[in-house]
């Protein structure tokens, strides 16, 4: 007896839950309040999307302490929305550092992490230069003492205000003013002037002037002309008055051009410190011609 059997029906598949919309579940959640929230986001793993979705909605609540944080500086040159982004990040590190265990609402503990980015971007972002941290820091506290003793003092504060404020000397207010240039440079391409003009910034710069280095030199050899040795005093004359160069001074003394470029250098050398006050000159080998009491020369060896 044959029996006809058909092959059995597959089992049917569990159907699979789909995820529900990111905009569904912060609708969900939108009815806890921060702590609930927090301890939400503390508890779920970081791939969560609910997760996600409770930093989203804490980050969306405290925007206006962002944003208050931020006013704080509004006499810098940083844009506000490149701050408030500084600022969100600091929110979402207090987020997700928070312990309820602190006692605590997360906008007391949030302003702290808040203004400490927007302190550190300051402090590690926008320096063009390197500047000694100590520096960087007080550059900080000036900016927000300068702010608060012109609401105390009805005027802008001056250094020794400042510096009696903060517990520093007037000194370190100056280097701090200085420091804070560093932070706003300016490119020696742009114009000179309020309007447009072919003049540069560069253009109005100095350069080595070659006068002044001659005049320099001349008032050190006025100063101490006797002290010199003859043979460093012809060479002078020669170079500064006759104005040879040192292979036409060479060929009058029978010396080679970089004997002349010696003994000129130690001349120079040897004059300027007594003139500018720099420390001493280290031994010098040459004789220096000394006058004497009865009007002769007597050649010696000078330190």
């Amino acid at each position: 007896m044959a029996i006809n059997s058909s092959p059995a029906a597959p089992a049917a598949e569990p159907k699979r839950a789909l995820p529900a919309p990111s905009g569904q579940i912060r609708q969900n959640l939108s009815e806890l309040d921060d702590r609930e929230l927090l301890a939400l986001a503390g508890s779920l793993p970081r791939s969560s999307e609910r997760r996600a979705a409770a930093r989203d909605l804490l980050v969306s609540r405290h925007r206006a302490l962002v944003q208050s944080c931020v006013r704080q500086y509004s006499h810098v040159p940083e844009s506000a929305e490149d701050l408030t982004q500084v600022g969100y990040v600091g929110l979402l590190k207090a987020i997700n550092n928070f312990d309820p265990a602190f006692g605590c609402s997360l906008t007391s503990y949030a302003m702290p992490y808040i203004v400490g980015e927007i302190k550190r971007h300051f402090r590690d972002k926008r320096w063009q230069v390197h500047v000694e941290r100590p520096l960087q820091e007080l550059v900080l506290h000036v900016r927000e003492a300068t702010g608060r003793l012109t609401q105390q003092l009805g005027h802008t504060p001056t250094d020794a205000e400042l510096a009696s404020d903060l517990g520093v000397r007037d000194a370190d207010i100056r280097d701090a003013r200085q420091a804070e240039l560093v932070l706003q440079p300016r490119s020696l391409d742009e114009p000179a002037g309020p309007q447009a003009s072919t003049l540069r910034l560069a253009d109005l710069l100095g350069e080595e002037d070659p006068r002044l280095e001659h005049k320099l030199g001349m008032r050190a050899i006025a100063t101490h002309w006797g002290e010199l040795p003859a043979r460093e005093q012809k060479i002078l004359i020669l170079s500064f008055f006759g104005g040879m160069t040192q292979t036409q001074i060479g060929q009058q003394l029978g010396l080679s051009q970089m004997q002349v470029s010696r003994l000129l250098a130690r001349a120079l050398g040897y004059l300027r410190p007594l003139l500018t006050g720099m420390p001493a000159a280290p031994v010098r080998p040459g004789p220096a011609a000394v006058a004497t009491g009865n009007g002769s020369v007597t050649p010696q060896f000078r330190r």
